[in-house]
């Protein structure tokens, strides 16, 4: 009975240490290749923070594999549950992404608008503005900056085509910060001249 007892206890000891013990292989390659499609879908540029901070998470957890593997009863429950987790937020982040670029989409488009608008009113105050001395080089250079706004956001296109969304953001914002800038510049040209007249 005694020996009965002495053996159950050893299958039972063996059945908890290896339910403990047995290398998480299928969550790390899971882990993996969820960070691999976030990545494939540009997580990295759209959404880095979100990105690195998962990569870190799953480096930190292959250290900890690594860690427990050297011991002899070693227990992976916490890494194969952490890295689990990183599999849902990774595959969440492929979503997150695509939806970062709708969003970016929608600010170009908002801000080639407002561009056009400003660009348009630009040419308007440009034409009204007083060509008298020396204030004909100095239109001439606002025309030059103003062709060099239109210019600029007549790239934008061609960017988002290719799904250089970032090029075409940053290109978009200097653009109408800009034209913004001229505008002001006309403006104050405008009321000086009104001023003296």
């Amino acid at each position: 009975m005694k020996k009965n007892v002495f053996v159950l206890t050893m299958i039972a000891a063996a059945l908890f240490f290896t339910s403990c013990g047995k290398l998480p292989q299928n969550e790390i390659d899971a882990a993996k290749n969820a960070l691999e499609q976030a990545k494939t879908a540009q997580a990295d540029l759209y959404l880095q923070a979100d990105f690195y901070a998962l990569q870190d998470s799953l480096n930190a957890m292959v250290v900890a594999i690594e860690e427990q593997k050297s011991k002899m009863f070693g227990d992976y429950k916490l890494a194969t549950e952490k890295l689990n987790e990183i599999t849902v937020q990774a595959t969440d982040l492929v979503a997150k992404t695509e939806l970062r670029k709708e969003e970016i989409k929608t600010e170009v488009a908002s801000a080639q608008s407002a561009i056009t608008t400003l660009l348009k009113e630009n040419s308007q105050m440009l034409e009204l503005a007083p060509k008298g001395k020396g204030g004909t080089e100095v239109l001439d250079a606002i025309k030059v900056e103003i062709d060099g706004v239109s210019s600029s956001v007549s790239e934008v296109p061609a960017l988002i085509e290719n799904g250089d969304l970032l090029n075409a953001q940053t290109k978009v914002k200097a653009a109408q910060e800009k034209a913004v800038e001229i505008n002001t510049e006309l403006k104050a040209v405008l009321e000086e001249s009104m001023k003296k007249s």
